[in-house]
């Protein structure tokens, strides 16, 4: 992304998340209507089959995850864009005795910023995670915000990167399919070009036009601000492919890489108000990050990769 883009991206990002401060935990984590927060149990045993003793999260939020980190022996470091978001991480993690220059302001787009204030463990972090900040990333700064979780990782550290799935959409038939299919998988454009009369034109057009008659354009509801700030959807909030990913995470030379899938629907979640209760226990039920059906049912995946010894 070009230097001027930049500052007017983070600013958004800023502001959208300016007044979820104090209560982005409890209305995502800590309500009864808010789904479990699988991610977080995968992350833990992941954490410790692997003995991690140091951690940083690379877009800690107010210390939703690292909160409920707190494992024996397990140094925990943590940054984020938003000063409110650190404000809230601080005072949380300082009930836990966590010192306050564990958490710092910085975009996962610096690769300064993966320095902690008063230094980062001898070789390294043992691991990284980066949750709920890809979406806010345009696609030609990922492989940086790889590379940066990358460096900060020690020989053999392993990290842990969340983000929303692109393939989602062949399950929701909402508006997140009409692009999967539209732009994605079909690239109109391009079939359009292959064209060769006005009458297949007519026909492409028809056909497109029929293809559009099957997805619910107004669901999920766009999801505004607070107060005046911009809400999640009125920003920068990408969908991203597994295996485009994968590849990226490869590229970068990182092994031992694979995919993990979180927050399964049973049914397409139009229709999760027809059977609520049976749909919750369902899908609570298939949760299993090494199902092959997450990367359709599952909204959400972790690529994980291990750096070089």
């Amino acid at each position: 992304m070009s230097k001027t883009d930049r500052p007017d991206l983070e600013a958004a990002i800023q502001r959208c998340y300016s007044t979820w401060g104090e209560r982005y935990y409890a209305d995502y984590y800590a309500s009864e209507d808010a789904y479990p927060a699988v991610h977080t149990d995968i992350v833990r045993k992941l954490l410790q089959s692997e003995g991690t003793k140091s951690l940083l999260d690379a877009g800690c939020g107010p210390a939703s995850m690292l909160r409920d980190l707190d494992l024996p022996g397990l140094e925990r470091y943590g940054f984020d864009v938003t000063p409110e978001m650190i404000e809230e991480a601080r005072r949380v993690l300082g009930r836990q005795d966590l010192s306050p220059e564990r958490i710092w302001q910085g975009s996962v787009l610096d690769a300064e910023a993966f320095a902690p204030p008063g230094g980062a463990p001898a070789g390294g972090f043992e691991a990284a995670i980066c949750f709920g900040v890809l979406p806010h990333i345009p696609a030609e700064a990922d492989c940086d915000v790889i590379a940066h979780l990358r460096d900060a990782l020690a020989p053999g550290g392993i990290m842990a990167v969340e983000a929303r799935n692109e393939l989602f959409g062949l399950f929701t038939l909402n508006r997140y399919s009409r692009a999967l299919f539209r732009d994605r998988l079909i690239r109109e454009d391009a079939l359009a070009e292959r064209a060769e009369t006005p009458a297949e034109r007519d026909a492409l057009a028809a056909a497109l036009s029929s293809l559009e008659q099957r997805f619910r354009m107004d669901l999920p509801p766009l999801r505004g601000g607070y107060a005046d700030e911009p809400g999640y959807d009125e920003v920068l909030s990408r969908t991203h492919n597994p295996f485009e990913l994968r590849s990226l995470a490869e590229a970068a030379g990182l092994e031992e890489v694979r995919t993990l899938f979180y927050h399964y629907h049973a049914l397409p979640p139009m229709l999760e108000t027809e059977a609520p209760a049976l749909f919750r226990r369902a899908s609570l039920a298939m949760e299993d990050p090494t199902d092959w059906r997450g990367h359709v049912m599952a909204s959400a995946f972790i690529l994980v990769a291990r750096k070089p010894r």
